[in-house]
């Protein structure tokens, strides 16, 4: 929604400038120009990815008009996560193999439906738990769930960096258009004045739309999903927490608030909210 907004605003702010001196709005649509920019943007943005970095790509893409978690999502989580650690205290680790290994099948996890559809967070959780089950070795899990992190956080940014890069090629793109122009503005030097202006002002449109792409398009989309992947991170990172100090013996209450204060400010719900959400559930 906000992509959309944005969108909006820089659009009506250039056309609504661009009205008020009484530009010629006809000159502005230009597809041969917007063809070179684009088809040439994008070919160089094939060349330039592998078929893995494609596909995240075009999924990160799918993520544009959404948002990072919510406080909502944030109590969900902390919420699944005390009533594992309190599974586990009261029948052992042993107990909650099987909501780890199936989680789609679990009622646990099914009483927390954002939480039972985020495959990532749910292998997160279950992968974790996992080897403390099977080794019981607590030590080695914080660093561990590191390495996870950095890999997901990696590969989520990865999308960002490609569609930055193909932004950042948009203003040469365009001055290719403009060159090509020129070129053909200058197979009619000897047109009169007003056709040559015509000419001249439609090469220039070139630049204007490889700057624009870069700066009001293209740009924010890479930046928006690079605020997505960095918010994901927070989130992770407060799962981390909370689970890394129920392993190393922490009552359950006690490993959730070392989740919950790792959650950022403007999310982190109060004390008292979180406390409510787990008797609710």
């Amino acid at each position: 929604m906000f992509v959309l907004v944005g969108f909006l605003i820089v659009l009506g702010s250039i056309l609504g400038g661009y009205a008020i001196v009484q530009g010629n709005f006809a000159i502005l649509l230009q597809p041969a120009e917007l063809l070179i920019i684009f088809g040439a943007g994008f070919g160089a943005f094939i060349a330039s990815n592998s078929s893995f970095s494609l596909k995240l790509s075009a999924k990160g893409l799918g993520h544009m008009f959404g948002n990072g978690p919510s406080k909502a999502q944030y109590l969900e989580m902390l919420a699944l996560l005390y009533g594992l650690f309190a599974k586990m205290q009261r029948e052992g680790i042993i107990s909650v193999e099987k909501d780890i290994e199936q989680p789609e099948s679990s009622p646990l996890f099914q009483r927390y439906p954002s939480m039972a559809k985020d495959k990532a967070a749910c292998f997160f959780i279950g992968d974790t738990l996992r080897v403390y089950l099977t080794t019981g070795n607590a030590g080695e899990l914080d660093k561990l769930m590191g390495v996870d992190m950095s890999s997901m956080h990696d590969e989520e940014t990865l999308p960002a960096h490609n569609i930055g890069r193909m932004a950042e090629s948009m203003p040469g793109m365009g001055i290719v258009a403009a060159v090509l122009g020129v070129v053909i503005t200058m197979g009619h030097i000897d047109a009169p004045p007003a056709e040559l202006g015509h000419h001249i002002g439609a090469a220039l449109i070139g630049t204007f739309l490889g700057i624009l792409l870069c700066y009001g398009f293209i740009g924010p989309i890479g930046a928006k999903l690079e605020t997505l992947a960095h918010e994901r991170h927070l989130f992770f990172r407060a799962i981390r927490e909370a689970l890394a100090a129920a392993v190393r013996g922490s009552s359950p209450i006690v490993a959730l608030e070392y989740g919950r204060r790792a959650i950022p400010l403007a999310f982190r719900p109060s004390f008292l909210e979180m406390e409510q959400k787990l008797k609710g559930s």
